[in-house]
């Protein structure tokens, strides 16, 4: 099978093409024929030795994937081979097959395709669990989306509007939230050109935010946290801007703020039947229509580095798949 290897840290254009041996599933675990994988912005930080995770030399970026089920290994019970899944790895699935833990896996409805259901994991796993089990975020809120045109800020926007919420976009350019605007936002905001404390306060309104969802840290948490009202939420979910923001705790304080850490690959290992069902319901969204899971592109296994640098530069509208 071939498969796209890190062998030596470094960026996309280190990555190399090899053919490795076909595996074979152990006790617990299932061979997938990938159909397709997704990248996300961590695999752009892994492959150069800057993620919290580091897998020993030589590795297959990409955490998620989908696929058929190839064969079982002893002792799995509840799939069979020929169904379509999708699976979560951490990292390893930019490559033809794939050994998964049973568990790992979650089967794919009709109606939905290999190319939605590739990214439903990661992304939409993050924003489901941010704003479901940590926020609690209520029909009629007003949710104020940071980075709103990636990969987890638009799953945001689009859970947010399928949850009934009042969502504001925020992001960089008027093709962005043009893109979060035909997902479900009811209002946008471009930082780029407006300050974004006062664009969030001007349409807040009176009531203010309640849900800020914040995956881009820097410059923008502060004055994001200000914009909520009492007993708002603030949802850390990473700094793609860079550097990590030291928040004011006299602002959450005075405003009764709840700061609220999102985990998600702690969530999975520690709640896996929370996670399992979180799982079957952002594909039911899907298969329903509730949810696109929109797809920037599909690139070749060979154009790799172009398509993780579509994600260091941040310029995905959507998820970014490889197909091997």
């Amino acid at each position: 099978m071939k498969a796209l290897l890190c062998k030596a840290l470094g960026g996309p254009e280190d990555l190399v093409i090899e053919d490795l041996p076909d595996p074979v599933p152990g006790p617990g675990e299932v061979l997938v024929r990938v159909a397709v994988a997704a990248l996300n912005f961590f695999d752009t930080l892994i492959i150069a030795g800057r993620y919290q995770v580091k897998p020993d030399l030589p590795f297959s970026p990409g955490a998620e994937a989908a696929g058929v089920v190839e064969a079982l290994g002893p002792d799995v019970e509840g799939f069979r081979v020929g169904e379509r899944v999708i699976a979560h790895l951490g990292h390893g699935a930019c490559r033809e097959r794939i050994v998964v833990r049973a568990g790992s896996l979650s089967r794919v409805p009709d109606g939905v395709s290999d190319e939605q259901a590739a990214g439903l994991t990661v992304t939409y796993g993050t924003s489901l669990h941010a704003l479901q089990d940590r926020a609690a975020l209520k029909p009629g809120e007003t949710l104020a989306v940071l980075g709103a045109s990636g990969g987890v800020g638009l799953a945001a926007v689009e859970l947010g509007h399928a949850m009934g919420a009042r969502v504001i976009a925020c992001a960089s350019s008027a093709d962005k939230l043009a893109a979060a605007k035909a997902h479900g936002a009811d209002l946008v905001l471009d930082y780029g050109t407006e300050n974004l404390r006062e664009g969030l306060r001007r349409l807040g309104g009176e009531r203010g935010i309640d849900v800020v969802y914040d995956p881009v840290g820097g410059d923008f948490s502060e004055p994001a946290l200000r914009s909520l009202n009492w007993k708002g939420r603030f949802l850390v979910i990473g700094f793609a801007a860079g550097p990590i923001p030291k928040i004011p705790l006299n602002l959450v304080l005075l405003k009764g703020i709840d700061v609220q850490g999102v985990h998600w690959g702690a969530f999975v290992k520690n709640e896996p039947e929370a996670h399992a069902a979180n799982q079957a319901r952002l594909l039911a969204l899907v298969a329903e229509g509730r949810l696109t899971a929109k797809v920037h592109g599909v690139y070749p296994l060979a154009q790799a580095a172009e398509a993780l640098g579509v994600l260091s530069r941040r310029e995905a509208v959507g998820k970014v798949l490889l197909r091997p």
